[in-house]
Parts: C-alpha cells; sequence; structure tokens
C-alpha cells in the first residue's frame, strides 16, 4: 500500500481480548458497530485451514447498496500476546468509489487496556472523476471509521448497544443543528457565530459515540506496518 494513501485509526479498549476479537471477526457482529458496512457474510470454505472469503454490503441509499468481495486471515496466536488479522477486498460495481483494497487490524494488550487499531488502503474508482471524488471520500471515510471504533469502545466497556449509540449520535447531531438554526434566526451574526463554533467544539457526552476520540495517525513504524500474512491473501 502507497503511505501517503494509508488510513489509520487507533483506539484503547478495556475488554477481554477474546470478546473484542469475537466482535471483530463474527460477521454478525461487525456489521452491527462498523459504518462501513451494512451487511458482511462469511462464505463456505474448501478447507478449514483456508483463509476466510466473504461478501459485503453498503447501503448508501435507502434501496441502493454496494457490493464486493473479500478474504481474510486471522492470527490468534503471538509470543508477545497480540494478535492480528489482515484482508483484501474488491468491488466490481459501478457505483462503488473503492474498486480495490487492503488492511489489516492489529489488537495489542497494555495495562491501560487493548489497542485495537487499522490501517487500510484502497485503488479508487470511477476513472479520472474518481480521483477528484477520492479526497473528500478518505476524510469520510477516516471519520466513519474512528466513530465506529468509538461505538465499538462504547459496547464493549460501557453494554452500549450499536443500535442505541446510533440514536443517541443522531440526537445529539439534531441538537447542535436546532441550537445552531435557533442562534442564526434570532441573534445577530457575532453572536450566532460563537454558538456555532461552540456546538462544533463541545465535545459528545460520554456515551455517545465520537471520532475525536481516535488517534488518527500512527505513533510508530510497526503500527502503520502490515503484518506478513497480508502477503499470503490472493486477491478476490
Amino acid at each position: 500500500m502507497a503511505r501517503r494513501r494509508t488510513l489509520y485509526v487507533e483506539t484503547v479498549i478495556e475488554a477481554d481480548l477474546d470478546e473484542l476479537w469475537r466482535r471483530t471477526q463474527e460477521p454478525r457482529q461487525h456489521q452491527r458497530w462498523d459504518l462501513r458496512f451494512t451487511r458482511i457474510e462469511n462464505l463456505p470454505k474448501a478447507e478449514p485451514a483456508a483463509a476466510q472469503r466473504f461478501r459485503y454490503a453498503v447501503r448508501i441509499l435507502p434501496g441502493l447498496t454496494v457490493d464486493g468481495t473479500g478474504v481474510s486471515v486471522g492470527e490468534r496466536t503471538k509470543p508477545d500476546g497480540s494478535r492480528t488479522s489482515a484482508l483484501r477486498f474488491s468491488s466490481p460495481h459501478p457505483l462503488s468509489l473503492i474498486r480495490s483494497g487492503s488492511g489489516y487490524w492489529r489488537y495489542v494488550p497494555t495495562s491501560a487496556g487493548i489497542r485495537f487499531l487499522t490501517g487500510y488502503d484502497y485503488q479508487p474508482g470511477w476513472g479520472r472523476l474518481g480521483v477528484l471524488a477520492d479526497r473528500p471520500f478518505r476524510l469520510l471515510l477516516r471519520w466513519g471509521t474512528a466513530w465506529s471504533f468509538d461505538r465499538l469502545r462504547l459496547w464493549l466497556e460501557r453494554g452500549v448497544p450499536p443500535e442505541v449509540s446510533l440514536r443517541r449520535a443522531l440526537l445529539d447531531t439534531g441538537t447542535r443543528l436546532a441550537v445552531c438554526a435557533v442562534a442564526w434566526w434570532a441573534a445577530p451574526v457575532v453572536l450566532a457565530a460563537a454558538v456555532t463554533l461552540a456546538a462544533l467544539l463541545v465535545p459528545p457526552l460520554p456515551s455517545t459515540p465520537a471520532a475525536r476520540r481516535c488517534r488518527r495517525t500512527p505513533p510508530d513504524r510497526r503500527s502503520s506496518t502490515a503484518p506478513s500474512t497480508l502477503s499470503t491473501l490472493e486477491h478476490p
């Protein structure tokens, strides 16, 4: 993956490693918290030791879904107690801005909790238009990954189901927009601008997901390096 294009997100979760592994590796659990996917389905394996192939789908509008396929491999046992998971994915759908890509997850136990981090990259579709559209899309994708990671953290640490997290986030956003609308309708411009700035900067409640709680740049070389298992995966 080209370093300049790699997306990176990291959080620390106080949870049992096996439970974190289960909620990120099992498709039905994964699709509940990850904003990037609407549906994930594992495909049958030819043999138990084979890499896991899967289908995924993303609903971009009501009645409009973009789908693709992928292959992943997880490594449960490492000498330092950490785990990794690597994957490749692709989508032939004409509306998919992501044509193909690869990425990884790392699970690193620490005294503060488990460092759960991801790095991934992709090649955009849509030809020349895709190159232009990809710039804002990457910002949105990085935000969505970070927001989803915090949503997962709340599920594991506080027992807040992902569906409840989403409702709280929508309520939080709606409240901020309503406050800004009232300010611009009823208050002087300077005051309305100050209220809008405050609405953007005030952090959400602790039980509401927030992308700002996650790190978005790798702290060291190892974190930003894909595991060796990625090189063993065929393109889906």
